[in-house]
């Protein structure tokens, strides 16, 4: 059998030896990815664990906060209501024992007193109660207070809601916030409007949340200062990141509150 050239052989070899070297550099690039994926999933999947346990921390926070809101919600129902119950049934005992008119007027003040502590102490358990977190309860509990809060003036209320999706979560500051406002604002018309009806309107696009108060009274007049009232109601919403529009009709005015839910 004839041997083949030098230079032949040399060129076989050559090539030999560069594929050789070729698929160790392709395996060594391989493992390199892999060992790379390896510790990028590894890394990735300690983030995510490092991640799950700060949200269960968080979880575990919130939990916390809502126990204790619903412990100072009972204590201040048995406590501080029932304290509020003796008093103003001792007043009224007291009522029917007195024969001075001034003594009377005196204890009257006194059961106003008492009727105005149980309505606050009634808005403070209802802010703490975090079952009362989400749209529809904002909306029952405003229509409630507004129609309590009407019942003995002259002022003829209506309430009406378009697309309320009321299983919609919202946050305790904010729903606190815009009962404060809602409070401010009936107030507001019930002392300066003169108006004879009031509507309370509610309207949600998607997560959009709009609350209207409109009257058919005297209206803002042109030259009035902005008070402390449509200022603190104008802050709070800004703080909520929503907004405050006072609109003036003839007659009348709308107060608008707008925010995201």
């Amino acid at each position: 059998m004839k041997e083949l050239p030098f230079e032949i052989k040399f060129i076989y070899v050559t090539a030999f030896i560069l594929i050789l070297v070729f698929a160790v550099f392709i395996i060594f690039v391989v493992l390199m990815y892999n060992k790379k994926q390896i510790l990028y999933l590894r890394e990735k999947q300690l983030n995510i664990e490092h991640q799950n346990q700060l949200l269960q921390k968080e979880l575990e926070k919130q939990k916390s906060i809502e126990q204790e809101r619903e412990r100072i919600s009972h204590d201040m129902h048995d406590d501080l209501g029932a304290g509020i119950s003796a008093l103003k049934l001792q007043a009224e005992f007291l009522k029917q024992k007195a024969e001075d008119d001034d003594l009377q007027n005196d204890i009257d003040e006194l059961l106003k007193t008492s009727e105005e502590m149980n309505l606050s102490m009634r808005e403070m358990l209802w802010s703490l109660n975090s079952g009362n977190d989400t749209l529809g309860s904002f909306i029952d509990y405003a229509i409630q207070y507004t129609a309590n809060f009407l019942k003995r003036t002259k002022i003829e209320f209506w309430s009406e809601s378009e697309d309320i999706v009321p299983e919609t979560p919202v946050s305790t500051e904010l729903r606190r916030n815009m009962f404060l406002c809602l409070k401010e604002a009936v107030n507001n018309a019930y002392k300066h409007s003169r108006a004879n009806t009031l509507r309370l309107s509610f309207l949600q696009e998607k997560n959009v949340f709009t609350m209207k108060i409109s009257d058919n009274g005297e209206g803002i007049p042109e030259e009035h200062p902005e008070g402390n009232g449509l200022r603190n109601m104008k802050r709070r919403m800004q703080e909520q990141e929503g907004e405050c529009q006072i609109i003036k009709e003839s007659p009348g005015t709308q107060i608008l509150f707008r925010t995201m839910v």
